[in-house]
């Protein structure tokens, strides 16, 4: 690919969709460099953890030599985001994906974007995606 990473970061930005083996991931990818994800686990033993840790991510994303980086900073449906009757909504969830958010990075290596398809790579395995809006 011979892409330079700003033309990458315009094909880039919107919806995507990417089905893997145990979850669905929907993302939108924002010209504010921020993004939504959602995950939605379809692995019965991984459901668990999403009940605790919630299905939406909302952090900032950035590109560097054809990497994608999303870097988490809130998990808005995670169960340790709560309102207690007496206190102001109490945010743990944030807090700790905040302070944990420089050790907790995903990085995938970009191999193939168009306007309509998009293929990463992580340490494992290859993920398409496809472009929904």
């Amino acid at each position: 690919m011979n892409l330079s990473d700003i033309e990458i970061e315009v094909l880039l930005f919107g919806k995507w969709r990417f089905n893997t083996d145990w979850e669905k991931i929907f993302i939108e990818l924002k010209q504010d460099m921020t993004y939504e994800q959602t995950k939605i686990q379809t692995f019965i033993l991984s459901k668990p953890s999403e009940l605790i840790v919630g299905n939406k991510f909302t952090g900032v994303w950035y590109i560097n030599d054809a990497r994608l980086s999303l870097i988490p900073k809130t998990v808005p449906k995670s169960i340790f985001n709560f309102q207690l009757p007496i206190l102001p909504r109490v945010y743990l969830a944030d807090i700790i994906t905040s302070i944990t958010s420089a050790f907790i990075t995903e990085k995938y290596e970009i191999l193939e974007v168009n306007k309509s398809r998009f293929i990463i790579s992580d340490v494992d395995k290859s993920f398409v995606g496809i472009k929904i809006s």
